[in-house]
């Protein structure tokens, strides 16, 4: 008996690892498709006048798009499990459009060669940072928390000094770095542990998979925008 029930538990052990290496593949190609659709369409509209007018000539557009945004992100967030995997992604893929309409604005601050340069050095950190989130054995739940009211002040005085007209300080960007370089390696983690409990790849949990993406997609705008206001040249 207790041959059989070692057997069966090895099995199931190797049913999860499988199942979890399977996800966490679908996790970053999620990750990694939706940044390329947002520097593809960031691109396009960057290059083209008309569009550009559009957004950036009218303050209700471009605030609407940013509400549009976040509209997508609070649904997929909180109501991921009455949504399809067809519908999820499909909401998943518009917010990375929309991301790349808004973020367009970079080319026209920065140097492309400074967005490339910057763009590289996040991809690297992103890369090490996930890396160490993803193979740690160190609980990061209580860093989370604290991350997470850290960026609820970061947010708050963000929006202050925009409401004021004052250019974000050198200081705040410091610690959005930091911040959000937090949030990559707890949010590996997190992802790696929750892809872990699962023993198949179904629709459900290739939606969480997606949610996974998600996160990472978010820490990682978010690093390089913050690299980009400490690093990028300006035209």
């Amino acid at each position: 008996m207790e041959n059989i029930y070692t057997e069966e538990t090895t099995i199931i052990d190797e049913r999860r690892k499988e199942a979890a290496g399977e996800l966490m593949r679908n996790v970053y190609l999620w990750m990694t498709g939706g940044l390329a659709l947002t520097g593809i369409v960031a691109w396009i509209v960057a290059t083209t006048p008309m569009i550009l007018n559009i957004i950036f000539g009218s303050q209700i557009v471009f605030w609407g798009l940013l509400i549009a945004e976040l509209i997508f992100v609070i649904v997929l967030s909180a109501a991921i499990e009455k949504l399809s995997f067809g519908v999820a992604s499909m909401l998943y893929t518009l917010y990375c459009v929309l991301n790349g309409v808004t973020l367009s604005s970079i080319f026209l601050l920065y140097e492309l060669s400074s967005v490339a340069e910057v763009f590289f050095v996040t991809a690297g950190a992103f890369g090490v940072l996930a890396f160490i989130g993803t193979v740690t054995k160190k609980d990061l739940s209580g860093l989370g928390v604290f991350l997470i009211i850290a960026l609820a002040g970061l947010i708050i005085a963000s929006i202050v000094g925009l409401i004021l007209g004052r250019p974000e300080s050198i200081w705040i960007s410091v610690i959005g770095v930091i911040i959000f370089a937090g949030l990559t390696v707890y949010d590996a983690q997190k992802i790696r542990l929750m892809m872990l409990s699962q023993d198949t790849v179904n629709e459900g949990n290739m939606k969480l998979a997606l949610l996974g993406a998600l996160s990472l997609y978010l820490d990682f705008i978010n690093l390089l925008l913050r690299l980009l206001s400490l690093f990028g040249k300006r035209k």
